[in-house]
Order: C-alpha cells, then structure tokens, then sequence
C-alpha cells in the first residue's frame, strides 16, 4: 500500500501573526483532495503550522503551493526528492507559473484538480504518471466529495471550512481568480453544500467563497436550508451586494456571525486603481449600519499602496474605518501576485523589486516600487495603521459602538493586536525594512536612465 503525505505549507513570517490570531481556520485544499484518494493509498495530511515536517521517506508527497511559500515549497520538495520520494506539486502559483514549478517536482498541476488528481492517482499505482497534468476545461463543482476533516490534526486548527461556489464574477486589479478559474463562477448544488456542513461537528465554521454572495438567488436558497443546522458562520462578500435586505435577513437567521467585506480603499482613485468601481465610498457607513441592525459584524479588508496613495492615506483610513464603525480590518500591502493585472503593469513599467517569492506575502514586505511613497514609508505607515487601529482604546470605542456579537468581536480584536505586538516584538518590520532598503539601492542602481 502506498504511503501519501499531503502537506499545507507554512509562510514562516506569516506564521508569526496567524499563530496569534483566535479565529484560525484551516486551509480546505488538502483535506476535500483527500476526499478523491482511493482507499488502497495510506494517507496522512500534515499542516506545517500546526506540527513540523520529519522527513521520511514515503511514497508519494502532494504539496499546495501559494505564491509566498513558493520557496519554501521548492526546498521541501528537493529535500522529499533526496530521499527518492515522488513529488507531486499543485495549487495557484503552480496554474499561473508551471514551467518554473517543474523544476522543483516530479509532478505538477495546472488548473483546477478534480478530474486531474484522481487521474494522478491511478496513474501512480500503475507506475506510469506523467509529468505534468493540465485540467483543460473547468471541472463541474456537482458530487464533490466530503472532504477529510478526520484527517486534520492540531489543536491551533479549526476545522469548519467549506464552499458552496468559486470564483468571482468581478476583476480586481490584485486579483488573480479570474486567470485562475478561466473568467468562470460556479457553485455546488445546495443540498450536496448542506451535506458538506452537516458532516462537520463544528459549531463554527467559515465558508471559504471567493465571494459567497455572488449569486444571490443561489446564495438564498442555500441559507433557507442552512437555518436548519443551528450553526455559526463568517464568509467574504461585496459591501454592494449588502445593499439586499432579503439576503442579509437570511444570512442572519441561517447564522451568520461576521462578514468580510472588501472595502480596500476610501479613495475614488485608490477604488480605480483596485477596478473596483462598483465600490461606492459614500455606502460604506450605510452598509455597516445595515449590517449591524442586522446582527451581523463587519471585517473590512483594507489595501494600502495603490498607485493614489500617499503618505496620509494611513491617518485617513483609519479615522474612516473608526468613523463608519467597522468591528475589524484586515490590512494588507498592495502585493502585484502573478497572474494579476498589477503584475504585469509593474513589471512592464519596471517597478517590480524582485520575483524572490517570499517578498509576496502582503504582511512584512514590499515588492514594488510605490509611486507616492517610498518602500519603508509604505511598510512603517501600515504597521502603524495596525498598531493603532488595534490599541485598547480604539478597541473598545468600536466595539463600544456597534454592540453586536460584543464577545466574538472582542477576541478577534484582541487576537489582531497580539499578532502586532509579536511582529514589533520579534522585530520583524525593522528586518524588513532592513531589506528594503538594499532591494531599494539596487533596483535604484538598475533604474534605466
């Protein structure tokens, strides 16, 4: 019987902010593809962030790969290679730079992976698999398997995750899904989705849509059965498809606890630059406010460094989030992942640092040259957003404001902060800044002329 490990990586500097956070889900990816595995593999799944890699030899090892972890993926596959294991690599930096990927493993695949893995698999007990596998059309979301979540070890982990459609119908200028998943969205069948939830012990749990209410229709019909089973939830959506007082009504009675809403910029500018027009700044505070008479606590996604921004974009953002009295923000540094149209615009206009992937993790380092602000400027101005944004007394005049899921809202916050205080504690943003300071003098020194 073959031995298969399936590994999720870790980002190691990512690591140290997600470590403090209480509201950790973990990654779906290995445990629905170990739904398709046949029962004459032995199968193990690992998560870096929860237990390290020991380096024995099997038979078969399957990684995901993500652009930050890139690196660190190509060295865990040499090191799996050394010891005569077969590597088989996937996940959305393998689909949007497969020539790069094959050389750091036996295996790897492009696109979506339900007819290609199970393919994979086969082949492999028959000792005769390929080198690459390309899905080429999109696979059908219909009889999907449950995934593994039997499987999951780690007590640091949540194991509710699921999803009831992919892709996005929009196309943000940072985003890669519309190259990923060939411009389509598509959805589960409802009752194959209630199955999927049902199956999990979790109260808690998050839907892992790229946006869950995209179809609205859909997304309806799945809430009016999802009532049924008494569970807590968080999922991604647009602040415009907010606007459906139905949607939200349902959202709440199925159990919705939080929604993360993509805000990424108070600017009319900065928004263009996201093409992300549908945005509209002036509903913001409405949204929040619908969202919050609806007993529905609001995670904003903030994106600092558009080509618009400049240095006051940090006190802006911040007295707006306050103003209009969000629960939460993710924040994150505009980061040109391949496969986006941001990628290809600053590589044409010759902005980008460097393609070392670890620099593309949106946390802790910069990958491009900004156009108002320098790379440090950039980096110090989003770390002192989240510092502030996430001291007590902003904290609390928030919370003290929408008084909705009051407790749930507190440990996130309280779970954000100290992931702050790890990265200042740690040193991580003068390390960076460190870096780019070098990768800056150098790219400057290369600067055509």
């Amino acid at each position: 019987m073959p031995t298969l490990l399936m590994i999720t990586p870790e980002n190691s500097e990512i690591n140290k902010f997600r470590a403090h956070q209480l509201n950790n889900f973990t990654q779906l990816t290995m445990p629905y593809l170990a739904g398709f595995v046949p029962e004459e593999y032995s199968i193990r799944l690992l998560d870096e962030y929860t237990e390290p890699i020991l380096f024995e030899k099997v038979d078969l090892v399957a990684i995901t790969v993500n652009t930050p972890n890139a690196p660190h993926v190509y060295s865990i596959s040499k090191r799996f290679r050394e010891l005569g294991t077969w590597v088989a690599l996937g996940g959305p930096h393998v689909t949007l730079n497969p020539e790069e990927a094959a050389c750091h493993g036996d295996t790897i695949f492009v696109g979506e992976a339900e007819e290609t893995w199970p393919e994979f698999l086969k082949d492999f007990l028959s000792g005769s698999m390929q080198k690459a596998y390309t899905s080429l059309h999109v696979p059908s979301l219909d009889g999907l398997p449950i995934p593994r979540r039997d499987l999951i070890v780690g007590h640091r982990l949540t194991s509710g995750a699921v999803f009831a459609s992919r892709g996005c119908p929009h196309n943000c200028s940072y985003c890669s899904l519309k190259k990923i998943y060939h411009n389509e969205f598509r959805t589960r069948p409802v009752d194959e989705v209630i199955k999927d939830i049902g199956s999990m012990p979790n109260k808690y749990f998050v839907f892992w849509d790229d946006n869950f209410f995209a179809d609205p229709v859909y997304t309806k019909a799945l809430l009016k059965d999802l009532a049924r089973l008494n569970k807590r939830w968080a999922a991604q959506v647009t602040a415009c498809s907010c606007e459906d007082e139905e949607l939200l009504s349902l959202a709440k009675s199925a159990g919705c606890l939080y929604l993360f809403l993509g805000l990424e910029s108070f600017s009319e500018q900065g928004l263009r630059d996201a093409n992300k027009n549908f945005n509209k700044i002036e509903e913001y505070g409405k949204v929040v406010n619908k969202l919050h008479r609806h007993g529905i606590s609001i995670q904003a996604g903030i994106v600092f460094g558009f080509d618009s921004d400049t240095l006051d974009v940090f006190e802006t953002t911040l007295k707006a989030c306050n103003k209009i009295g969000v629960d939460g923000v993710t924040a994150s540094i505009l980061t040109p992942f391949p496969g986006t149209s941001i990628y290809e615009q600053y590589k044409k206009e010759g902005r980008l640092l460097d393609v070392d992937w670890d620099h593309y993790n949106g946390k802790t380092r910069v990958a491009y040259v900004p156009k108002r602000m320098n790379c440090k400027e950039l980096l110090n101005g989003y770390n002192e957003f989240r510092g502030k944004f996430h001291s007590w007394r902003s904290i609390v005049k928030r919370i003290s404001k929408s008084r909705v899921n009051i407790f749930y809202s507190l440990a996130m916050n309280y779970g954000y902060k100290r992931a702050y205080r790890n990265f200042t504690r740690l040193g991580i943003g003068e390390r960076s800044d460190e870096s780019l300071g070098q990768r800056m003098e150098q790219h400057l020194r290369n600067w055509p002329r």
